[in-house]
């Protein structure tokens, strides 16, 4: 799930990442173009819901390209990405 905030005032949006606690298993990581693809920089945390999500603010009217990474080196998509590309999911912010 990708639920996208309003702009600020100073052009950025803040986008959250959500996916169920039970699949995949183990630790993922939200990686793409605005982190330098660094699996480290933005793991999703569990929350309360039964979701584990993570949040990160974007320039507003940017594209990005991201995926997730999961345990042992396993990437996957998000079906709520705006479209896919070679890089992975694509969203449009």
């Amino acid at each position: 799930m990708i639920k996208r905030g309003k702009p600020s005032k100073d052009g950025r949006v803040r986008i959250t990442f959500a996916l169920p606690n039970e699949e995949p298993q183990g630790p993922v990581s939200l990686v793409g173009c605005f982190n330098g693809w660094d699996p480290y920089a933005h793991p999703l945390k569990p929350r309360a819901n039964g979701h584990r999500s993570v949040a990160v603010t974007l320039p507003a009217s940017s594209t990005v390209h991201f995926r997730y990474l999961g345990e042992n080196g396993v990437w996957f998509d998000d079906e709520d990405a705006d479209g896919l590309h070679e890089d992975g999911g694509r969203l449009h912010v």
